[in-house]
């Protein structure tokens, strides 16, 4: 983690000359991490952003989707850490909330990421969230957000993992919302970005089954059968 929190103090000191104009909660993108069946991507070693489409690399908001396969199990955990208005209010009085009930095989943990006393990241690298949110409102510090999948496949099954960063809330299933409640410049507004993920399940095309030799007969056999018996019953 040292070289981590290297990473995040060389950009949080960036975040000290922000642009200003009129107000809207400066979000940003500070640090992010996946470990997809074992394998670890991290924004700090400088790897490339695993899946398909697009997080801003500003902000962190987007949509990335990624697709596992492979009969056996499989696990996917996706790790986010953003601040608002670090420039005006540093990072440290933001909390967390859990939405919802997770869906069979996810997890989750909110948390500070690690820096101080978190143990998300350690556990993003381990592949094993604790499901706790750690820093609800009447403990605020510097929050990070992860959610996690836990599945099997079946032969010729694919997943379909798709990650989603919002400032505007579009789901009904599980999330988790990571809240400041102090932004702007006389800190008297909230900013609030939501993250969710959704696991799909889906198999390729079954090719059609050739019947074998000795079922064609008795298949020709029934539809001559059929034949007579309406021949027999056509009215004259």
């Amino acid at each position: 983690m040292f070289s981590n929190l290297l990473a995040r103090t060389v950009l949080s000191a960036s975040l000290l000359v922000p642009a200003l104009s009129a107000h809207a909660a400066v979000i940003n993108f500070t640090d992010w991490a996946f470990n997809i069946d074992g394998v670890v991507s991290e924004a700090y070693l400088g790897d490339a952003m695993p899946g398909d489409g697009f997080l801003d690399p500003s902000t962190g908001l987007g949509s990335l989707s990624f697709e596992l396969s492979g009969a056996g199990n499989h696990s996917w955990i996706g790790f986010l850490d953003l601040d608002f208005d670090a420039h005006l209010n540093t990072y440290l009085n933001e909390y967390g909330l859990a939405h919802g009930a997770v869906a069979s095989g996810q997890s989750w943990q909110i948390d500070e990421p690690g820096y101080a006393f978190g143990t998300i990241y350690d556990n993003v690298i381990a592949g094993a969230l604790d499901n706790t949110n750690h820093l609800p409102s009447d403990r605020p510090d510097d929050v990070s957000l992860a959610l996690g999948w836990n599945f099997d496949l079946a032969q010729g099954e694919t997943a379909l993992i798709t990650l989603t960063l919002s400032d505007m809330l579009a789901t009904s299933g599980f999330y988790l919302e990571h809240v400041d409640p102090q932004t702007g410049p006389g800190f008297d507004d909230t900013a609030s970005v939501y993250f969710w993920s959704s696991l799909e399940i889906f198999r390729a095309d079954v090719p059609v089954t050739v019947p074998e030799p000795g079922s064609l007969v008795l298949m020709a056999l029934g539809l001559i059968a059929v034949s007579t018996r309406r021949l027999r019953y056509t009215p004259a």
